[in-house]
């Protein structure tokens, strides 16, 4: 963006005030979450956050609750970057409210490997969709005066050895595929960009001076800040010379009284501080906290505010991918008597990835919820049928009551105490009022009232030394280690100790769970620790008997199923697409005595489904948020339209995958596929997929009626042929009459259209230079590609050719 005349001015005349000690406090955090401000100059603290579902703020805890939205995969599979920019809008906001200056996200890394155990924080596999989603969410962030990282640059795109691994990827593979979404995102204005853990062809991102001040900063013209991933700067010298500007947080920063000593030795330029030092001033001012500037956008010019649960709502319905219909969605209601509502999901909803996207929202509507709200007078009947996880759930639910953590120190005094609505609680910064140098211990409790009496499962989940105790009695002690060398993995997915306890129905006993707590001095105030409880339920026979049971007396089944935060979420890679625990063989069950089985897919990203053709729908949901009950009753009911595409493809089996491996060899990950990954690579490998990148179905019809390409610009007529009106995103790809080195086709453009039933439609799509270029490796730089080309409209499979 370009600044007013105005704060360039103010940003140079606060850099001249600094002295060099001055100017390296405010490259690096001064904790966690924030970056130190200069009262002398008017340079308030800037905060950051992460996000990109919700803002977390400062304190990681249900004391702050935060609005979840659908996860990114849900957002990229609307097609729909105005309403990117709603999602970025309302984040902004919530990010005003919360004192955030800066939110971490979004997420443009591409799906290369479905085993990616992050993906769904990510996208897409398509560099335009990613890169049209992303610009728009950051610039509706923006439209708040908050600024965004776009991250993590670059080839950041699997788990596996993240800290160290070298991505091995050709320069035009980098230019047209991973770096693409970050160019468009940059060029339309983005104000900070995150550098990775990950090295690129030898030199870690964090120090990449080719791609951080050569293409980043240089060609692109960047003017934000780049800031490191957590932890992951870690040469003076390097680090200051690459390009990277902040380095976060305080805890191990490579810079402050070496990188003065490295200027006064003079391997590191004034100048070049200067410029980082610059950055961040510019960005103080963009979000308004540099005193006498303006922010980048008033307050009065900033959107009206925006209906949170209303927004999620939507964004989940318009998110949800109809892979397979046989005609009984959407569901009439007036003939409904009774719906069986089968699998732990449809209770326990998940509704977000694990990680950086974690927040604690307001309250969720499970699909048990939705379902049961928008059938009034309809027996909906539940059963568990089946239980992937792995790990006991949190305490929480109608069973706990006054669930509390308590912060005391080594005298046993109450430093603060905050309550909890699950049994999870997890802190980066403590609590206002608690001083790290006294903490001794924190500890979660509750008073626990069992609907069944018999032999419950209570669980503590950490790293460190526990006590657990039940109704004044200690049950548990002892120290649970972490089980992973990768401690951000231990300290997101920690290690379990289950406890056996018997009670009786009705009888409300305490429970709680204490951690010893020794933070280190001048370290981080990182405290995790979550109690668990589960009740007594039959075998893995009797839950899939129960369930086919209810579903025999019903008029219609509806099985939830998908992945657990123990397969997928930030930390590690998937090693497998299968649905954890039995419930395949549930599915299988149910549709032998229900021809109207209806499967909802609650994961992030692909699964496998062997018993698709056999059902009557496959509905996707990916984590849809915390209204995920109230939009699937919506689609479900035919309230709203299901109008998702697919963002990535769904592979029938995971061998099929053109590109599956995401563990590095001596270090190093080859991207040796090149251009080819995602539906790139089904089309040169001649394999089906289980459904095609930007497949999806709606409760209407489309016939399209004519193309053409004038000037660049395809203009695509189609027909609504169905009973209903609908919305159709129709897709335009290029595929070149001779390939030669360049992919059989790809996505040049796309954009949405609504219709009544009935009526005709026309749309202008512009195909932009870049989609018929690629980079010359010899010229270093982007040629358009001579020849004659061949425009499809609408899904991958080409409605309509010219």
């Amino acid at each position: 963006m370009t600044d007013s005349p105005r704060t360039e001015a103010a940003v140079e005349a606060a850099l001249a005030q600094l002295d060099l000690e001055t100017k390296v406090m405010i490259l690096a955090g001064q904790d966690m979450w924030s970056v130190p401000g200069v009262p002398e100059i008017g340079l308030a603290s800037l905060v950051v956050s992460d996000g990109p579902i919700g803002v977390r703020g400062t304190q990681w805890t249900a004391e702050d609750p935060s609005i979840a939205l659908p996860s990114p995969t849900a957002l990229a599979a609307t097609w729909d970057p105005a309403l990117a920019r709603r999602a970025g809008q309302l984040l902004g906001q919530e990010a005003r409210r919360k004192g955030v200056h800066v939110l971490l996200a979004p997420t443009v890394n591409l799906h290369r490997s479905p085993l990616g155990g992050r993906h769904f924080e990510a996208y897409s596999e398509d560099p335009l969709l990613t890169g049209a989603i992303g610009a728009q969410y950051v610039g509706g962030v923006q439209d708040q005066s908050v600024g965004t990282t776009v991250k993590h640059f670059v080839a950041n795109d699997s788990e596996t050895e993240r800290f160290t691994v070298d991505a091995e990827v050709d320069e035009r593979t980098l230019r047209e595929v991973y770096l693409a979404p970050f160019e468009t995102i940059v060029q339309a204005g983005a104000w900070g960009v995150m550098a990775a853990y990950n090295s690129v062809n030898g030199t870690t991102m964090t120090e990449h001076d080719e791609l951080q001040n050569g293409v980043l900063k240089g060609e692109w013209g960047f003017d934000g800040v780049i800031v490191s991933d957590w932890f992951a700067a870690r040469d003076t010298d390097r680090a200051a010379n690459g390009g990277l500007d902040l380095a976060m947080p305080a805890a191990g920063s490579p810079w402050g009284e070496r990188l003065v000593a490295a200027v006064r030795a003079g391997r590191v330029s004034e100048e070049t501080v200067d410029d980082h030092v610059r950055r961040i001033l510019r960005l103080a001012a963009r979000v308004g906290a540099l005193d006498g500037v303006e922010p980048a956008v008033p307050e009065q010019d900033r959107p009206e505010w925006i209906d949170g649960d209303a927004l999620a709502r939507e964004i989940a319905a318009r998110s949800f991918v109809l892979a397979a219909n046989d005609g009984t969605l959407p569901l009439a209601s007036a003939s409904l008597t009774k719906v069986a509502v089968l699998g732990v999901l449809a209770k326990d909803a998940r509704i977000l990835g694990g990680g950086s996207a974690q927040v604690f929202p307001p309250h969720v509507v499970s699909p048990l919820d939705g379902l049961t709200a928008a059938l009034p007078g309809v027996e909906v009947a539940y059963a568990i049928g089946a239980d992937p996880r792995r790990k006991v759930p949190v305490a929480a639910g109608t069973q706990w009551a006054a669930i509390t953590a308590t912060f005391r120190d080594a005298a046993g005094a109450t430093l603060a105490a905050v309550p909890l609505q699950t049994g999870a609680g997890m802190w980066m910064g403590l609590p206002d009022g608690v001083d790290p140098a006294r903490l001794a211990s924190v500890e979660i409790g509750g008073n626990l009232t069992p609907e069944v009496g018999g032999e419950h499962v209570l669980s503590v989940r950490g790293l460190g030394a526990f006590e657990l105790s039940c109704g004044g009695q200690s049950v548990f002690e002892g120290v649970l280690l972490p089980d992973s060398e990768d401690l951000a993995a231990a300290f997101l997915n920690p290690p379990e100790q289950r406890v056996p306890v018997t009670l009786a129905a009705g009888e409300t006993v305490a429970v709680s769970l204490t951690q010893q707590v020794n933070l280190p001095e001048g370290g981080l105030a990182v405290v995790a620790l979550a109690l668990g409880h589960a009740a007594p339920t039959g075998t893995e026979d009797e839950l899939i008997a129960e369930a086919v049971r209810l579903a025999a007396e019903a008029d219609v089944a509806v099985v939830v199923v998908g992945t657990t935060e123990e397969v997928e979420s930030e930390g590690f890679d998937r090693t497998s697409l299968a649905l954890p625990g039995r419930q395949d063989d549930l599915v299988r069950a149910v549709v032998a005595v229900q021809p109207r089985t209806v499967v909802v897919v609650n994961a992030g990203s692909p699964v496998e489904l062997p018993w698709a053709d056999s059902v009557s729908a496959v509905l996707l949901t990916w984590f849809p948020g915390q209204e995920a009950g109230h939009a699937l009753a919506d689609v479900l009911l035919g309230a709203a339209e299901p109008g998702g595409r697919l963002p990535t493809t769904w592979p029938v089996r995971a061998e099929d995958c053109p590109v599956l491996s995401t563990t590095p060899v001596d270090g190093r990950l080859s991207y040796a596929e090149g251009l080819f990954i995602g539906y790139r690579a089904w089309d040169r490998a001649g394999t089906a997929p289980r459904y095609s990148f930007g497949h999806g179905l709606g409760y209407t019809t489309w016939a399209y009626e004519s193309l053409s390409v004038v000037d660049d610009v395809a203009t695509v007529t189609l027909r609504n042929t169905g009973s209903r009106p609908g919305r159709e995103v129709v897709q335009v790809y290029l595929a070149p009459v001779e390939p030669g080195d360049r992919p059989g086709r790809w996505l040049a453009g796309f954009a949405s259209v609504v219709a009544e039933s009935g009526e005709s439609v026309t749309v202008e799509v512009e195909l932009p230079e870049r989609t018929f270029s690629s980079w010359d490796n010899g010229n270093k730089g982007w040629r358009r590609r001579a020849g004659a080309y061949r425009v499809t409209a609408g899904g991958l499979s080409a409605d309509v050719t010219i």
